[in-house]
């Protein structure tokens, strides 16, 4: 067995170059066979085996080894030896020629072993690399996932902001709705009590101020008895026709009794008489089969529309007409009168009353409720209703 390898020595580190370092191993290759040859006794081969390391760290091969050693053989054999000397000294020299080759050998099993590791590690590089691809594939979908995952997150978030500002408006629309509706309702209640006590209140005021003086007159004498009654029968008429009036804006008897055509065709011919405006009305005898719920928001549209008209439209001519459209009621009121920007209203949130309603109405009955007005060509109020089953 080989001893413990040797450290390389100082003067065969890198730089001298090749062929000194081949030359100083070849000198102490020869140098330590000769005294291997000389030596008297089984001398040790450590010697040899040092050497050999010394020529692998030179960067010899095993057949530079073996052209060093027939080299030196060949000095150390002189031609006056006998053959029996010469032989002895070859055959001596062998073994120290093997121990020298044997760093090559045991090198190059080192190098076997080296190799088969670098391939085993190779293997497991190989095998990582997969498994680290994989993982990374992995990783990519599972990022691809999160961002797909954070969008969808965004987006919810943009969403459910949206509802929320929606809702918020919503509800101040209905604080707003909800004070206007009080507001018109407390005029309402102001007008009717007004006109009550002003017209009814002074009429029959009026009608018993007449009476007492019918009832001293008639026992005085009979004379202009008849005028006075009549005069008093006049003021009696007004007060009820004040009172039917009333009762027609509240709820029109006609519209139960009747229908919604009698009801929209009298109340026309009251406004045409009031207003002076020319008002055309044609109509389908189908509507009267919708539900009563349905009609009353029709006559109310209508009545809202007509009591806009006259307030602001100044208009001459009002066209109404109701129509049949598929399972749909149409009706459409039309005047050519002053007209106004009804997308300008939407973006500005100026909220009228009186639109708001008719579009409640119209839709609490599951229809549409829509308004057309364009300068020159005035304001079309639309309103489509369900004709028959639910809506």
């Amino acid at each position: 067995m080989s001893g413990p390898r040797p450290k390389p020595d100082s003067s065969l580190r890198p730089g001298p170059g090749a062929v000194h370092r081949a030359a100083v191993v070849s000198r102490r290759y020869a140098a330590a066979l000769k005294s291997h040859l000389a030596s008297r006794r089984q001398p040790s081969l450590r010697r040899a085996g040092d050497l050999g390391h010394q020529a692998i760290a030179a960067g010899l091969g095993s057949s530079d080894l073996a052209k060093i050693h027939e080299q030196a053989l060949i000095r150390l054999v002189s031609s006056g030896d006998s053959p029996q000397t010469m032989d002895g000294k070859i055959a001596r020299a062998a073994p120290f020629f093997i121990k020298a080759l044997g760093s090559f050998e045991s090198n190059h099993r080192a190098a076997v072993e080296a190799n088969g590791h670098l391939s085993r590690l190779s293997g497991s590089m190989h095998r990582r690399t997969v498994e680290l691809a994989g993982a990374k594939r992995q990783l990519k979908r599972e990022f691809v996932r999160r961002k797909y995952l954070e969008a969808a997150l965004k987006k919810s978030e943009q969403h459910y902001g949206e509802l929320l500002l929606k809702s918020r408006y919503m509800q101040e629309h209905l604080h707003r709705l909800s004070r206007k509706i009080l507001h018109a309702q407390e005029q309402e209640r102001k007008r009717i009590s007004r006109e009550l006590h002003d017209e009814i209140g002074q009429t029959l005021t009026a009608v018993n101020v007449k009476l007492a003086t019918l009832k001293k007159e008639a026992q005085v004498t009979t004379k202009d008895l008849k005028k006075a009654i009549s005069s008093t029968q006049r003021l009696v008429e007004r007060s009820m026709n004040t009172v039917h009036r009333f009762a027609r804006e509240l709820r029109p008897p006609v519209l139960d009794d009747l229908g919604l055509i009698p009801a929209l065709h009298s109340y026309m011919k009251v406004f045409a008489k009031q207003s002076g405006v020319h008002v055309r009305f044609k109509a389908f005898a189908g509507v009267e089969k919708m539900h009563n719920d349905r009609r009353t928001a029709l006559y109310r549209v209508a009545q809202e529309a007509f009591t806009n008209i006259d307030k602001h439209a100044q208009a001459t001519l009002v066209s109404v007409t109701i129509t049949k459209a598929k399972r749909l009621v149409r009706m459409e009121i039309h005047d050519n009168g002053k007209s106004f920007d009804a997308s300008r209203l939407a973006a500005r949130k100026i909220v009228r009353l009186g639109l708001l309603g008719m579009r409640e109405r119209i839709e609490m009955v599951g229809g549409t409720f829509s308004v057309e007005s364009e300068p020159g060509k005035g304001t079309t109020v639309r309103a489509l209703v369900p004709l028959g089953g639910r809506g």
